[in-house]
């Protein structure tokens, strides 16, 4: 591989990596370790599938379906594109991802050391930077990629490394089952929105990589592959290093507050360095992925509208609104993200999974319409569970479908939509 390729996927690969590497992904993982103790592996494995596997596997579905998110979207149907992406967009971007980067900033990045501080003023600090660099969007990739990612990725290395080396304390055993475990590893991977951002950033560094001169599908295809493949292995490395963190932390409530446990690791880990250092850590994390989602929110309603509504006038409302949200907190945040991300999720998982492995033999559209209906379907009824709109009798009726009481019962609904649309679509034929 020549070097200037080589050097383009490094930035690719380190601003991808950025991109998915937020608030959520420095925060959700230590607190893991604490709540599986011993399982600490289990939980591991799954918060890698669902939060590195199935994110790779998203840019992989808009690989092989083209350039963005309308071309994976018109595989199912022309009005995919526009309402599932609406969604995508609201949740990745000033509903839940954009505030919790601010309000997690301020959290571990600048209370620690002004105490005293309003968090409106950290957020608008925050946010006059992330408008600023996200506002000309064609550097927002060579901007992360070369500068930001590389501190990041030093800093929190240096953290994990002396993390295993000299652990704070022995794993604590664990009243989880191995089911519950990777139940909790699993699910809790849903809070990186990283399954929804991939079918997003793909597009982002897909047309990074052409600007870059890889025009044809085959060098935009492998680039954009090795960049993902790149960014998965950064992200497994810091994901499993810091439910290792968690697990060996000598906390064991689970009602602590996630910015103040990650603060308590950093401390115990670097000593008096350990705020300086995840300070800096969470302001580059959170800073990157906000710039990328206002970028990719700017953009997304700018195309859809037809730029009838320009760029910049959507990035400075979406500043806007992120920062009325911030100051809610990043817990509250969290919290209030669940049941739209229980609705959601599955939804997008299916459409991504389904693609990838069925695209290249099933062109119909109709089985991949039946897969995206069933999983709708109990995604709705898996909303209405967490607002406590159902019933006990009718939980328990639902609890007969397989996976469905840990949440996870999209998985055999949406297999059987996409047989029953083949099958009837093959009859018709």
């Amino acid at each position: 591989m020549e070097k200037k390729k080589f050097g383009n996927i490094l930035t690719l690969g380190f601003a991808l990596f950025a991109m998915f590497f937020g608030a959520g992904n420095l925060l959700l993982p230590p607190l893991i370790g604490v709540q599986v103790g011993s399982n600490f592996l289990i939980a591991m494995i799954a918060f890698g599938i669902s939060g590195i596997l199935l994110p790779f596997t998203g840019i992989l579905s808009i690989i092989q379906s083209g350039d963005n998110f309308n071309d994976l979207g018109n595989r199912v149907n022309k009005f995919i594109a526009p309402v599932l992406g609406t969604i995508i967009m609201i949740c990745i971007g000033p509903l839940i991802a954009i505030p919790r980067t601010a309000a997690t900033t301020f959290e571990v990045g600048i209370k620690p050391f002004f105490p005293d501080m309003h968090v409106a003023w950290g957020s608008l600090i925050f946010f006059v930077i992330t408008l600023l660099l996200a506002i000309r969007p064609s550097k927002v990739v060579d901007v992360i990629g070369n500068y930001l990612t590389p501190v990041l990725l030093i800093l929190l290395a240096l953290l994990i490394a002396i993390g295993i080396i000299n652990p704070t304390a022995a794993f604590e055993p664990t009243k989880h089952s191995m089911i519950d475990s990777f139940s909790k590893g699993f699910l809790e991977g849903y809070q990186t929105l990283d399954v929804l951002a991939s079918v997003i950033f793909a597009g982002i560094i897909i047309s990074a990589a052409k600007a870059k001169g890889y025009t044809d599908k085959k060098s935009k295809m492998q680039v954009t592959i090795v960049s993902g493949a790149l960014s998965s292995l950064c992200l497994l490395f810091v994901y499993g290093g810091l439910i290792y963190l968690g697990a060996t932390s000598g906390i064991t409530s689970t009602e602590v507050k996630r910015s103040e446990l990650l603060i308590n690791i950093s401390s115990n880990i670097l000593g008096q360095y350990g705020l300086i250092a995840i300070a800096v850590c969470m302001a580059f994390a959170c800073l990157t992925t906000a710039i990328s989602l206002t970028a990719a929110v700017g953009s997304f309603f700018s195309e859809l509208f037809k730029n009838k509504i320009g760029y910049t006038p959507i990035v400075i409302l979406c500043s806007l609104v992120s920062f009325g949200l911030s100051i809610k907190g990043v817990d509250q945040i969290i919290n209030f993200a669940y049941p739209p991300l229980a609705f959601i999720y599955p939804i997008v998982i299916t459409l991504v999974l389904y693609v990838v492995i069925f695209g290249k033999i099933i062109k119909d559209k109709v089985p991949y319409v039946g897969a995206l209906i069933a999983s709708a379907i109990i995604g709705l009824l898996g909303l209405f569970k967490i607002l406590g709109m159902l019933s006990v009798g009718i939980i328990e009726k639902l609890n007969y479908i397989p996976f469905f009481e840990n949440d996870m019962g999209w998985i055999v609904p949406s297999i059987l939509g996409f047989s029953i649309g083949y099958f009837l679509r093959r009859n018709k034929n």
